[in-house]
């Protein structure tokens, strides 16, 4: 069975809820700059994986919004589409780096500029689960940094070489790792590496966060 886990997505709302915070000061200081408004889907685009917490969390309100009906159908097949295209992706840069023809930093920089549209972008390009989007949506906009590199909207308004407010991300991602291991150790799971896991936009809508995937209990035998 699956433990209560309110009070860990609870903290993950709380988290959501500073990023959008700091959204807010950063567009309410240079408004000339954070130039996001409404029909824009630049970052509806970008390619992200989300770690267990959020992916979790994102999957049950998906369910819990559109647990049937034909708005569902459509969605879970644009996410059904878009994971068979990055697996060929990756399949093919894995290629590349085992083969020598890119250097795993080329790989990287490659996937920066890969455009492919998310499964909850409606067809009037708004995003369909606008209140509940991941916390990398909701800082898409304004500067951030990975690993010590800066990062920043295509249409923004932020010019290069001057310094700005910047969100580190690394750290909000090290909080959100945090809570998946909440989860992996709370759950009892018999994966150890399940707080490792992170998981594209796609797949989060298929798959099915149930007692065999959080490696609740035994492992099932096979006769």
């Amino acid at each position: 069975m699956i433990p209560d886990l309110s009070d860990i997505f609870a903290r993950y709302e709380a988290l959501r809820a500073e990023a959008d915070a700091i959204f807010g000061k950063v567009k309410h200081d240079l408004p000339q700059c954070v130039v996001c408004k409404e029909g824009c889907s630049d970052c509806c685009h970008a390619l992200f994986d989300l770690s267990l917490v959020e992916a979790m969390y994102l999957n049950k309100l998906f369910v819990d919004t559109y647990p049937y009906g034909q708005q569902r159908s459509d969605i879970l097949e644009r996410a059904m589409e878009s994971d068979r295209r990055l697996t060929r992706l990756k399949r093919d840069m894995y290629r590349a780096t085992r083969d020598g023809r890119k250097t795993p930093e080329e790989v990287m920089a490659e996937v920066a500029r890969l455009r492919m549209r998310c499964p909850l972008l409606g067809d009037d390009d708004r995003c369909l689960f606008y209140e509940q989007r991941p916390i990398t949506c909701r800082l898409y906009g304004v500067p951030t940094a990975i690993l010590g590199k800066g990062h920043v909207c295509g249409h923004s308004g932020f010019e290069k070489g001057k310094q700005y407010p910047t969100v580190h991300l690394d750290k909000i991602q090290e909080r959100l790792h945090s809570l998946s291991t909440e989860i992996k150790e709370r759950c009892g799971s018999r994966f150890k590496e399940l707080d490792e896991v992170y998981i594209p936009l796609s797949m989060t809508l298929l798959t099915r966060y149930d007692e065999a995937y959080l490696g609740i209990g035994p492992a099932k035998r096979e006769d």
